[in-house]
């Protein structure tokens, strides 16, 4: 008879502990403990997986024994999902993919299920398949190898996919997976952990890629264990306003590319449309000459980006003066502000400051610190830069302009979009060629200044 034991799950780190108690040791949180039935599968039916097991038992090798086998990917159809993948999904790998409530996770996956020239099973434990019909038709009315399945217990799910024989699985989602090995109910610590481990093992022996949806917590963390971001290979997070139609999707861990690349989607009626050229949606198209707006040449990966930067500065009208940012790092928008003051001579240690990169994104690259400084300056002398101008170096301590990495990359990007000149360093290494596009080389902060504002 199999044995059954109580143990006690912190429900927002994953800690387990033998009795209850009011705070988590490991995460800090209190009450976050609950009780969970954890039974053991009955040894007898272990017998002979173990003798299986035991005979193909993995041997150490000396890395020159090891044959060096290419990854042959799989092609998504998906530029997007693809540029963050590292190129295609992986035989064999599982990918995790978050967000909010109503971002289009779901639509995503099924749009991409719909578009795969491999055979594919969608399995959804929250919608029912009339549900996923009518989206479908929406998205895709000529599906030809999407298999739904409507199931939440994985020993049926693997029932079925040894008859399918899908070359991708889609799981929606892993909360709402249970095991007859576990007790416990749909979602709980324990249930998300045995689950995704039987998961593993399939994708692993079949060599089949599997993707995951995971529901996050109000913090935006996925929810579960944080060993389920562990076990995965590969996690991603789609992020967006539901107030907006733009979408990001990031890699925050991938085993087997960058973790630096970005995609962007654009929600539609029909589904998610691919963003090919990000620049032109983070950039307004406003013909007004205002003040306070700078463009930067930034880099998401490979990908060169042109954002607008948006300054306010405005005298203080309570005693302490206020400095807010969205999208940038607020302390580093201190550090510049304390350059400009002790450099180049501003006083505004009297007044507020508020700095806003458009579009919805955070960016960290320190290229942008250039277009900030004059995006601040253009607002506090109240005079507009030329919109054919844009940005791309480094500001230090010193007040000195200090070259970036991949500046042709960022110059040619530059050029593409129609921008009449560039400011970088003087010290940026820049390679010759037929460029079209007026290069700016400024070696401190008072030639910013001075080239700027004469």
């Amino acid at each position: 008879m199999a044995k059954v034991k109580t143990t006690y799950f912190c429900q927002k780190c994953g800690a387990q502990y033998s009795k209850w108690q009011g705070k988590c040791n490991s995460c800090g949180d209190w009450n976050t403990i609950v009780e969970e039935l954890v039974q053991k599968p009955d040894p007898k039916d272990w017998k002979t997986t173990a003798k299986k097991e035991a005979k193909k038992a993995a041997k150490p090798l000396l890395i020159a024994e090891i044959e060096n086998t290419p990854q042959n990917r799989l092609n998504t159809g998906n530029n997007e999902l693809d540029r963050v993948l590292g190129g295609g999904l992986v035989p064999g790998s599982l990918t995790l993919l978050g967000g909010e409530p109503g971002i289009g996770k779901s639509t995503l996956l099924l749009q991409i299920s719909l578009g795969l020239k491999f055979r594919v099973l969608y399995v959804s434990g929250e919608e029912s398949q009339q549900q996923i019909k009518m989206r479908a038709e929406r998205i895709n009315p000529n599906p030809a190898n999407c298999f739904i399945l409507t199931e939440t217990k994985t020993q049926n799910i693997f029932r079925q996919v040894e008859e399918v024989e899908p070359e991708v699985v889609i799981i929606d989602s892993i909360q709402t997976l249970h095991s007859d090995y576990i007790e416990s109910s749909p979602g709980s610590i324990s249930q998300i952990r045995e689950c995704t481990a039987e998961l593993i093992k399939f994708a692993k022996e079949s060599n089949t890629p599997v993707i995951l949806i995971g529901h996050i917590t109000k913090e935006g963390s996925i929810a579960g264990p944080k060993v389920l971001e562990h076990m995965v290979d590969t996690v991603l997070q789609f992020e967006g306003d539901r107030n907006h139609v733009y979408r990001i999707l990031r890699a925050h861990k991938n085993r087997f590319g960058s973790t630096h690349e970005l995609g962007i989607y654009e929600m539609q009626g029909s589904g998610l449309r691919e963003v090919t050229n990000p620049s032109e949606i983070l950039i307004s198209k406003n013909d007004e000459d205002l003040s306070g707006t700078a463009i930067a040449s930034t880099l998401e990966g490979m990908r060169p980006l042109m954002i607008e930067i948006q300054a306010l500065v405005s005298t203080a009208v309570y005693g302490t003066p206020q400095r807010s940012t969205t999208g940038y790092n607020a302390k580093r928008l201190n550090m510049l502000l304390a350059v400009l003051e002790k450099r180049a001579g501003f006083r505004l240690g009297a007044k507020d400051v508020f700095l806003n990169v458009t579009g919805g994104i955070s960016v960290d690259d320190p290229a942008i610190d250039l277009a900030v400084i004059a995006a601040i300056l253009s607002s506090n002398e109240d005079i507009a830069l030329e919109k054919d101008t844009c940005f791309a170096a480094e500001v230090g301590l010193a007040g000195e302009i200090r070259p970036v990495t991949r500046i042709e990359q960022r110059i040619l990007e530059a050029e593409k979009l129609g921008f009449a000149s560039i400011m970088v360093s003087k010290q940026s290494k820049i390679p010759k060629g037929n460029f079209n596009i007026r290069i700016i080389k400024v070696a401190k902060i008072e030639d910013v200044v001075s080239h700027l504002f004469g």
